[in-house]
């Protein structure tokens, strides 16, 4: 493993990869999170860079620690011990709720420029 290749495993129903496939979905959701916020930039002018910046930490925070938690989960299928990775669902959760209260925020209780 330490040359860099992914270990192998024998889980037919192929779930390392499905789980690497959904977190590049949720990371892929958080991009397009920030993009829509980019179009409230006229009309929340520098609160919009708050959320465009945190939405695309969390969005490479998912990238930075995928093959990290990829590797893991096909070790534990060849070793028949798999744990699911529960920090990182509840961080990006939090993350979530997070973008939604200051999205909320910005919408509610900032005044409109223009």
């Amino acid at each position: 493993m330490g040359n860099g290749t992914v270990p192998e495993h024998h889980d037919a129903g192929l779930q390392p990869e499905r789980t690497t496939l959904a977190w590049g979905r949720t990371m892929l959701s958080m991009v397009v999170a920030a993009a829509i916020f980019l179009r409230w930039t006229p009309h929340h002018g520098w609160f919009t860079g708050i959320l465009v910046g945190a939405t695309l930490c969390a969005a490479l925070a998912i990238n930075l620690t995928q093959k990290r938690r990829h590797h893991r989960a096909v070790r534990g299928i060849a070793a028949e011990t798999v744990h699911a990775d529960a920090a990182a669902v509840l961080w990006t959760s939090a993350s979530v709720v997070l973008l939604g209260a200051l999205g909320i925020y910005a919408v509610l209780f900032l005044p409109l420029d223009g």
